[in-house]
């Protein structure tokens, strides 16, 4: 998980440079259950911080995925439209939602590392 940085709504960023990867955590898919269809944002679009950016449906819910920052979608993961469970299988990795040209790439800094998400997460155990 190194390298991350995290919501309190368990989605996680990875940045390089000015782009961020954006997905869910390992702890929001294992509380999903199996993922069988996601809705992916349009390339071009600026969504702001806390908004909506992607939708998930699994055999148990449907959740909403919102963007950890603010920015341009850059890019989506299309492999997603065809393998969901790739989110299931590999949720930091492979199973990335999108990519966001951020607005102001100093606001990542302001998300939780590793300690504080992991500390967060013991809420609720």
């Amino acid at each position: 998980m190194s390298g991350l940085r995290y919501t309190k709504d368990h989605e996680w960023a990875r940045l390089d440079g000015e782009v961020a990867t954006v997905g869910i955590t390992d702890y929001a898919q294992e509380q999903l259950g199996d993922i069988v269809f996601i809705e992916l944002p349009t390339l071009g679009k600026t969504i702001h911080q806390g908004e909506e950016a992607a939708v998930i449906e699994s055999v148990k819910a449907a959740s909403e995925v919102y963007a950890p920052l603010a920015g341009e979608i850059v890019e989506i993961n299309e492999k997603l439209q065809s393998e969901p469970a790739l989110v299931n299988a590999d949720p930091t990795g492979k199973g990335w939602f999108l990519k966001l040209k951020l607005t102001d790439p100093s606001a990542y800094d302001s998300l939780m590392d590793e300690a504080s998400y992991r500390a967060h997460l013991k809420e609720y155990a």
